[in-house]
């Protein structure tokens, strides 16, 4: 059977779990980055930009990353 068009995601998400043990759920990253031979860490430079972003809009200092989780992906 095939597969209705456009039922594949356009963003991944992931769970951030950073250096002080707080966690951050559902981030989003684009779908197409992800893979090849870098497998999920180009997502680890996305978040990075939005957690830039949102420290100056915060006015807060954007914490180290720890872990990134895919949503429904087991912890290593």
């Amino acid at each position: 059977m095939a597969s209705k068009p456009g039922s594949k995601s356009a963003f991944v998400l992931f769970d951030v779990i950073y250096a002080d043990g707080s966690r951050r759920s559902n981030r989003k990253v684009p779908a197409e980055i992800l893979g090849g031979l870098d497998g999920d860490e180009p997502a680890r430079k996305i978040i990075e930009e939005q957690d830039n972003e949102i420290a100056k809009a915060s006015g807060k200092a954007s914490l180290p990353i720890a872990q990134l989780l895919r949503v429904g992906g087991k912890r290593k």
